[in-house]
């Protein structure tokens, strides 16, 4: 294959993945459809699946971008708490989560809505992200429970992700907890600072 041709299969590659993307921020992940994007990309149906094995193979890399820009926030919020007590560091990082789901929430629900077999193996970056996103977490839970065994801190860590996920997605549904914007940061705080 020349030089040329790999040139336009990558590119067309990446316009598919950004052409997803955008459809999915605009509408959600239920709007993705194989015809709409091969028509907007200017390309046939079957050129898809050329460069990926299914519309969930296209989802996941849409989604690899999301994970690196929602790990990019909460680093952020790291480092700018660095310095600060462990439960103010998890509320800073839980409120950069919340906000970035609050600012993106049809990318934010496509990490979770896709469906992944649970025969197959999950992707190692979607493992490599999460992975990333729970040390934040495991740091400060250490530094306030220095003598906790690895696994129970392991443990806790995906427990208070999980909680606060749940506060997040409940609360920008509107559904039984449903409050303002702020006082989602409020109820995450409450849950935090009671940490001991």
């Amino acid at each position: 294959m020349s030089e040329k041709t790999q040139a336009r299969k990558a590119a067309l590659r990446e316009k598919l993945i950004e052409l997803a993307e955008a459809q999915i921020a605009e509408a959600g992940l239920s709007s993705l459809r194989a015809r709409s994007l091969a028509k907007e990309a200017g390309c046939a149906v079957g050129a898809i699946y050329t460069h990926f094995d299914d519309l969930d193979a296209l989802v996941l890399e849409v989604n690899g971008r999301t994970f690196r820009r929602l790990g990019a926030t909460v680093a952020q919020s790291v480092t700018e708490a660095a310095g600060a007590a462990p439960r103010d560091r998890l509320i800073a990082m839980s409120h950069a989560y919340l906000h970035f789901a609050s600012d993106q929430p049809t990318l934010w629900r496509a990490l979770f809505d896709i469906e992944m077999s649970t025969d197959g193996p999950v992707p190692q970056w979607y493992l490599d992200a999460l992975g990333g996103l729970f040390s934040y977490i495991a740091e400060p839970l250490a530094d306030i429970f220095p003598d906790m065994p690895e696994s129970e801190l392991d443990l806790m860590t995906r427990a208070l992700f999980s909680s606060v996920h749940g506060i997040v997605l409940l609360g920008l549904e509107q559904r039984i907890s449903a409050v303002p914007l702020d006082q989602i940061e409020v109820m995450i705080a409450q849950v935090l600072s009671r940490i001991q």
